[in-house]
């Protein structure tokens, strides 16, 4: 142990012993609700949910033109939410696990295919709209169309972008980014797959690539950003425009559940399962959701056991201060967007009044979850995107599960439980890479 875990409790201190034996675990976080009621509504933070869903919307003339997969939903990037009951019987067929099991589908996010397409490509929307706005190529008002000119792109050429990225950030500020006429670069980490960093290049984006880990990529994007007045850095740790992109999900998942006549309250919770890295995506959702439902919602995350940098930052206090490898862990994962070391220091403080907890996969478990989504519902995904896939059997059956859920007076509830598991990417990857994904997973089977 390092000297920055000798202050932990003993609890702590049992939570850490489990994550350097890379075993699977299932946590709950005990600063939930601690710091007030989860249910006191922040009108502040609803507005700027609300904001960014605005600015969203004022650009959908412009992405319906320019991405033509958007036009069913008017150049509104979204996903659709579906019920996975064959995929709920596979992983349980004693039935177990009660209430409904749904998936979240983020794989097939228009333009970008993962949830980096709500962040990633929000972030640079707004961007793209200050700019617009100072040199007065349109106003609030006007047809965000326009924006596609050769003249309004000459201008937006003037000006670059910079992010640092596992893989799918990269792609989504790359191509949204190319599309706009920004100068991009996306500074790459050795986990990155091949076949994103040749698309971005086939896009016009400049890869630069490092044979070192997530941190490292966003370092240097960082600092070659801050040598240039002109360039953008999207930064995955600490950008609260990303984080504000990601929160729209939880308005658009509102609407679906509202759709779907679901009701969410206290005798009908809602239970929602996130894959994170460095933790800004479920971090902006897990928010969005808390103030959309309050204490009726547990959002937990969940991260592969080589690199648990969320769940470390949280047990012991030290957030983005401890890093994974300072507990003897590789920090490498088949989960390529979820190869971080260190948690988003940021999310770690909005997040941990009402994050119900986390949970921790292997590698090879993701890939027989793979094959048996495929098998059982059609659905492709990529490895990382089946981390939370786990998650209603081991908060349903586990001895841990059971207790908590006793101690927060949730067991009678669960029968009337709704379980969103949010699939966050896949539909991009190469279809040979994919099916060997699946053969992969069909020999753990």
């Amino acid at each position: 142990m390092t000297d920055i875990l000798k202050n932990i409790s003993a609890e702590a201190g049992r939570i850490v012993s489990l994550l350097r034996k890379k075993e699977e675990i299932i946590w709950f976080n005990p600063q939930r609700g601690k710091f007030g009621s989860l249910n006191t509504v922040d009108q502040k933070s609803l507005a700027a949910m609300q904001e960014a869903a605005e600015r969203l919307q004022r650009f959908a003339p412009w992405v319906e033109l320019n991405f033509p997969a958007t036009a069913a939903d008017k150049g509104l990037i979204e996903s659709p939410l579906v019920s996975i009951n064959r995929m709920q019987q596979e992983l349980d067929p004693d039935g177990s696990v009660e209430g409904k099991m749904y998936l979240k589908r983020d794989d097939i996010l228009p333009v970008s295919g993962s949830i980096k397409a709500r962040g990633g490509i929000y972030e640079i929307l707004k961007l793209a709209e200050t700019i617009a706005l100072k040199h007065q190529l349109i106003s609030m008002e006007d047809d965000y169309a326009a924006l596609s000119s050769p003249e309004n792109k000459k201008v937006f050429s003037t000006y670059s972008v910079a992010v640092g990225s596992t893989g799918n950030l990269g792609l989504s500020v790359g191509i949204i980014s190319a599309q706009l006429g920004f100068k991009t670069t996306v500074h790459m980490s050795s986990d990155a797959r091949e076949w994103k960093k040749e698309k971005l290049r086939s896009l016009g984006v400049i890869v630069v690539e490092y044979d070192d880990d997530y941190s490292k990529a966003v370092a240097e994007g960082r600092k070659s950003a801050e040598a240039d007045p002109s360039c953008h850095f999207v930064d995955d740790e600490n950008s609260e425009d990303l984080f504000m992109g990601y929160s729209v999900a939880a308005l658009r998942l509102q609407h679906q559940l509202e759709d779907l006549n679901i009701k969410i309250d206290k005798e009908h919770p809602l239970f929602v399962y996130i894959p994170c890295g460095v933790g800004t995506g479920p971090g902006g959702v897990g928010w969005g959701l808390r103030h959309l439902y309050g204490e009726n919602v547990y959002v937990f995350f969940a991260e592969p056991t080589e690199s648990p940098c969320m769940l470390l930052g949280l047990v012991t206090g030290q957030r983005e201060k401890i890093s994974v490898y300072d507990i003897g862990l590789s920090g490498k994962t088949e989960a390529d967007g979820l190869a971080v070391s260190r948690p988003s220091g940021p999310v770690c403080e909005k997040l941990e009044p009402s994050l119900a907890g986390c949970l921790t996969i292997e590698d090879e478990h993701l890939y027989s979850l793979l094959s048996s989504l495929e098998e059982t519902e059609g659905i492709r995904l990529e490895p990382s995107a089946l981390a939370g896939m786990i998650g209603p059997k081991v908060l349903s059956t586990s001895a841990e599960g059971k207790a908590w859920l006793a101690e927060n007076n949730l067991t009678d509830s669960m029968a009337d439980a709704v379980h969103v598991v949010w699939a966050t990417g896949g539909s991009m990857v190469p279809t040979e890479e994919m099916q060997d994904f699946i053969e992969r997973g069909r020999q753990d089977n």
